[in-house]
């Protein structure tokens, strides 16, 4: 699917559940959401906007805050969805 700046959202599965569930706190309302994210057609998207904004909370592209801080640091990163899209 080649969806470009923020089209990708509406096809998302994250918008046919409750966005409560993106935004909570706790691994077993972390591991609901990612359960979602695996089968989701725009998940590299969502990641590349999470991480290229950068937004600090909730679940984005299958991953945590804290996991998108981890993948943050790699340097010489100037652009996420180049670099989903090379693994992809």
């Amino acid at each position: 699917m080649d969806l470009t700046d923020q089209d990708w959202r509406a096809h998302g599965k994250c918008s046919e559940t409750d966005p409560d569930l993106w935004f909570a706190v706790g691994a077993r309302e972390h591991k609901a959401a990612k359960v979602i994210c695996r089968t989701c057609p725009v998940k590299d998207a969502c990641l590349a906007y999470a991480m290229d904004a950068p937004v600090d909370h909730g679940i984005w592209g299958g991953l945590t805050e804290r996991e998108r801080r981890r993948y943050r640091r790699q340097a010489g990163v100037s652009g996420w969805r180049s670099v989903l899209a090379s693994q992809g």
